[in-house]
């Protein structure tokens, strides 16, 4: 099969699995910023999206495409250093036209990896998967599983978890602003004209996505020292 046999195959699959993971990080960026405005209404969103069919559907689907992502990104990048060999060992200065982005993707994935465990650790296992397993596993004041705005209020009133959401973000930044351009160059969509359009486009938006998870993070740490 040539999406696992070829390297461009391999490189297509990491477009389609990170074009769909962009869209989502787009979806759940809006949901959460609904928190900025009512507690209540986000609190509906997390009910509606809790353990139905259709949201375990998603998170199953989703979970495949993460999974998907990441095993495809270490096999690209195992694959890229064995055919470099030892050439870039005599690289002593990075290239002006490569991103410092592109050289470090390994690494700024695995920092979105760990955040990801994190996340997880401090909503997912705190709200869906309490559902599913009827567990009740949450944290003092959280009214079910189903309560995300007293638990986003708690988590971000830690400082520790400010810094550690503001690193993975960044770090998601770095990796979403290459990942952007390069998906289009992949499928064919980017000459030499529209390469910088898309590198443009990509900042813009990938920054916007950025900004409207910072602003809940900050939002609700700043309000628990008022």
């Amino acid at each position: 099969m040539w999406l696992i046999d070829s390297s461009i195959g391999r490189k297509v699959v990491m477009s389609v699995t990170g074009a769909a993971l962009i869209l989502f990080l787009t979806f759940h960026m809006a949901m959460n910023c609904v928190a900025l405005i009512s507690g209540d209404a986000y609190n509906v969103i997390c009910e509606f999206l809790g353990a139905n069919w259709y949201a375990l559907v998603g998170t199953a689907g989703l979970a495949v495409l993460m999974v998907l992502h990441f095993v495809f990104a270490f096999w690209l990048t195992i694959q890229n250093r064995k055919a470099r060999g030892n050439v870039r060992y005599a690289v002593s200065e990075r290239p002006k036209s490569v991103e410092w982005a592109s050289q470090n993707m390994l690494v700024l994935g695995i920092i979105v990896f760990v955040g990801l465990l994190v996340h997880f650790a401090n909503f997912w296992s705190k709200m869906q998967l309490q559902e599913i397993i009827e567990g009740t596993n949450f944290v003092p004041g959280q009214n079910g599983p189903t309560d995300g705005a007293f638990l986003i209020q708690y988590t971000f009133s830690k400082w520790y978890f400010v810094v550690v959401y503001t690193v993975w973000l960044a770090a998601l930044w770095f990796h979403l602003s290459h990942g952007f351009w390069s998906m289009f160059q992949t499928v064919g969509w980017s000459g030499t004209k529209w390469q910088r359009r898309w590198q443009v486009i990509g900042n813009i938006y990938v920054t916007l996505v950025i900004l409207g998870f910072l602003s809940v993070v900050y939002f609700y740490f700043f309000k628990s020292l008022c």
